[in-house]
């Protein structure tokens, strides 16, 4: 049996219940169903106080710090971030912001957004790419983006989106085990 691979999604809202934190448990389930996966979850609103109030990396908790440390050492990220006002909430830019620069060189992501409406969908182009170019990360080539009528309960709901979250984690699927050795961190 082969090691699994280390997936940490970041659900990058600070709500609960939350449309965002439902599509990126939604993406993990179906990597699941494609590949081996150790998965570790990381939720904004958890962290959201002490990463705040941190200018530098050094003022973070030990809590904090362990996340920042899981992401850094992931086989692959799956990041989910709602939209306001056009982009990601400052808050989850901090986040990535106390990440090492040359943590992420060559980590695939695959990259997920919930928004009020379909107007905000290239966010996952416009926004969330640039941010994991800058790192030198893989972002993967399909994204998934939801808006508010995709969801029930805050549940995913919508057959479109969920075909999509499987033609993802199918895509990812294809690149990750035929490369897992090659793209597995060493921490």
């Amino acid at each position: 049996m082969s090691t699994p691979l280390k997936v940490v999604a970041v659900s990058g809202g600070t709500s609960r219940p939350s449309r965002t934190l439902a599509l990126t448990e939604a993406i993990v389930s179906e990597v699941g169903k494609h590949l081996t996966i150790d998965t570790h979850l990381i939720e904004l609103g958890n962290i959201a106080r002490p990463l705040g109030g941190a200018l530098w990396r050094k003022e973070l908790p030990e809590t904090v710090e362990h996340e920042l440390r899981q992401i850094e050492s992931a086989d692959l990220l799956i990041v989910a971030a709602p939209v306001y006002r056009g982009t990601y909430p400052g808050l989850f830019k901090h986040l990535f912001d106390l990440i090492g620069q040359d943590a992420l060189i060559d980590t695939p992501v695959l990259l997920a957004a919930t928004g009020g409406s379909e107007r905000h969908a290239l966010v996952l182009d416009h926004q969330l790419r640039p941010l994991f170019s800058f790192f030198q990360s893989l972002t993967l080539p399909i994204g998934v983006y939801a808006s508010e009528s995709d969801f029930a309960d805050y549940r995913v709901a919508s057959d479109a989106l969920q075909a999509r979250i499987e033609l993802a984690a199918e895509r990812a699927a294809t690149l990750l085990r035929g490369q897992t050795h090659a793209l597995r961190k060493i921490a």
